[in-house]
């Protein structure tokens, strides 16, 4: 569930930024620019879901002391430095903040809905 809800969460962000306020998701370099279309928000979200999903089954699976918090740390750290291609230049504060906002909404469900899943296994893992 927590996938879904984070694939859905930024294609909510893109669906009010780019149909709803008419504000087109842009990064442009030199001569290309690069619109941002509901299809790659929604790919990336997926992608990442699946990737913290299945770093969350690794660490759990070796029998790592503090599995949980290991996860929960590198998932800090990689929506930290989500955010470093919005420090340079290409696209307009319209698009840094609803790309920004996405990183953060797929990260709010992300991290929550993941790590209760974990404490949920591990209880019922401890229970057998």
């Amino acid at each position: 569930m927590a996938t879904v809800l984070a694939v859905l969460a930024p294609v909510l962000v893109w669906l009010v930024t780019d149909p709803l306020l008419g504000h087109r998701l842009r990064i442009v370099d030199g001569e290309q620019t690069l619109d941002i279309g509901v299809v790659p928000v929604a790919v990336v979200a997926l992608l990442t879901s699946l990737s913290g999903w299945g770093l969350l089954a690794a660490l759990e699976r070796s029998g790592a002391p503090g599995a949980r918090a290991i996860w929960t740390a590198v998932a800090g750290a990689v929506l930290a430095v989500s955010f470093l291609p919005f420090i340079g230049d290409g696209m307009d504060a319209g698009t840094r903040l609803s790309l920004a906002l996405m990183h953060v909404a797929v990260a709010a469900v992300l991290i929550p809905g993941l790590g209760a899943r974990s404490r949920e296994a591990g209880a019922a893992y401890d229970a057998r």
